[in-house]
Order: structure tokens, then sequence, then C-alpha cells
């Protein structure tokens, strides 16, 4: 995982945060979603760098997210 650098505009992209997140605040990450890679960001400081990750790094992410949730 990286700090996002000026390569790719951060308002071009198309960021989506889950539904289960409120406008009240909490604790949420929103995801921008590219052809290799996958941007995620703060959802309370949307004006901070993003960090990405290869999708392969992603999927395993949310995999064991899942799983701990279970």
């Amino acid at each position: 995982m990286t700090v996002d650098s000026a390569k790719q505009d951060p308002y071009q992209l198309v960021w989506v945060k889950s539904s289960y997140s409120s406008e009240e605040g909490g604790e949420c990450v929103e995801v921008a979603p590219c052809a290799t890679r996958v941007h995620i960001r703060d959802s309370k400081d949307t004006t901070r760098s993003a960090l990405t990750a290869s999708l392969a790094a992603w999927a395993t992410f949310v995999g064991f997210a899942i799983a701990q949730a279970a």
C-alpha cells in the first residue's frame, strides 16, 4: 500500500462509501476503484492524501474484514 501521489487527480475519481455509513460522522473510509488499484481515503477528511492498494491486496483485506465480522 502506498500514499497516493499527484499522478491521479483524486477529484476525478468516483468515490463511494458503505451504505452503513451515516452523515453523522463515524469511522468510515471511501474507496475509488480503478483498473489496476483501489484508492482509499478517510471519509471524515477527504482533503488528505489517499492510500492506494493493488486489486489483490484490496480483495485480501475485504475478505479478512468479512471473516472477522462473521
